[in-house]
C-alpha cells in the first residue's frame, strides 16, 4: 500500500454505527513538546476500536483526554453527538467513561466484592450507616455471572487470583459502574495464551450483550486484529492509518510503521 492509499483508508473507515465517541483535531501540548498533534477518530456505538502504536505514538495522552486527566489544548470531543469537554475523572465517569489502567488499581488484600464496590460502598440506612455486606455480595455475584466471569467466590482475596482473573474482575467493577464507554490500557500485556483468552472471551462476551464501546490501546497487532473491529494506528501524536481489522493485516500494518522509521531516519540525515 503507497502513502496515498494510507489517508484514504483513514477516511473510509469510520463505523456505520451511531457514534458513542468522536474525537475532533485534537491537540496536547507540553510546553514545548506536542504529544498530539491533529487526532481525529470516532468510536461507534457497541465497537471495539484497537489503538495501536510504539512508546510516544501519543495514545496514553489520548487516554487521559478521554478520562478527564488532561483537557486538550485544542480540538473537540463529542460524546453521543454532543460537543463535551470533560473536566475532570469524575466528570468523565459521570457520563459513563470508566478506564482499566494495566495497574488495574485493585487493593489485592481486599476481597473481589470489596473490590468491586471500592469507593462505591452500599451502606444500609439508619444512623450508623454501616457497610451492606450481604448486598455487596450479592451483586458483585451477579455481575461476574452477568457477564461469564466465574470466580469460587467473591469473598476471595484478589491476591488469590490469577492475572487474567484479576484483569476479569478490574473490568467488570467497571461494567458493573454502568459503563457506557470503557477504555483498557494494554489489557493483555504479560499474560500468557491462557490468561490472555480468558480475556478475550470477557470481551466477545460483552460485545454481544451491546450496549458497550471499547477502545483498547494495544502494542500486539495479531491480538488486536482478533478482537477489535476497527484499529487505528498511532504514530509521533498523529493517526497514520485506520480501517476495519478485516480488511488489513500484521504485514501491512508492520510495512507502514517501517516506512515511517526509514522516513524519520532520512530526515535526521539531511
Amino acid at each position: 500500500m503507497d502513502p496515498s492509499q494510507a489517508s484514504s483508508s483513514v477516511a473510509n473507515a469510520a463505523p456505520a454505527a451511531p457514534l458513542a465517541l468522536r474525537g475532533e483535531s485534537l491537540v496536547k501540548r507540553f510546553g514545548a513538546v506536542t504529544a498530539l498533534d491533529g487526532v481525529s477518530f470516532t468510536l461507534g456505538k457497541g465497537e471495539i476500536l484497537g489503538i495501536l502504536g510504539d512508546n510516544g505514538a501519543g495514545k496514553s495522552t489520548l487516554v487521559k483526554i478521554l478520562t478527564g486527566f488532561h483537557q486538550p489544548t485544542g480540538g473537540t470531543l463529542h460524546i453521543d453527538g454532543h460537543e463535551t469537554l470533560l473536566r475532570s475523572v469524575d466528570h468523565a465517569r459521570s457520563l459513563g467513561i470508566e478506564c482499566v489502567y494495566q495497574d488495574l488499581a485493585l487493593a489485592n488484600s481486599l476481597s473481589i466484592y470489596h473490590n468491586m464496590f471500592l469507593n462505591r460502598e452500599i451502606v444500609r440506612r439508619g444512623p450508623f450507616r454501616l457497610l451492606d455486606h450481604k448486598q455487596m455480595r450479592e451483586r458483585a455475584a451477579q455481575c461476574l455471572d452477568d457477564i461469564g466471569v466465574h470466580v469460587s467466590s467473591v469473598d476471595l482475596p484478589v491476591e488469590r487470583l490469577s492475572g487474567g482473573q484479576r484483569q476479569a474482575i478490574a473490568v467488570a467493577r467497571a461494567v458493573h459502574s454502568n459503563a457506557k464507554i470503557l477504555l483498557l490500557d494494554e489489557p493483555l500485556a504479560a499474560m500468557g495464551a491462557r490468561e490472555a483468552g480468558l480475556i478475550i472471551d470477557l470481551l466477545m462476551r460483552l460485545k454481544e450483550k451491546g450496549g458497550l464501546s471499547i477502545i483498547m490501546i494495544m502494542h500486539n497487532y495479531a491480538q488486536t486484529l482478533d478482537i477489535a473491529d476497527r484499529i487505528m494506528l498511532m504514530q509521533r501524536g498523529r493517526v497514520t492509518y485506520e480501517q476495519k481489522s478485516a480488511l488489513t493485516s500484521v504485514s501491512e500494518l508492520m510495512d507502514i510503521v517501517r516506512r515511517e522509521y526509514r522516513e524519520m531516519r532520512a530526515a535526521s540525515a539531511r
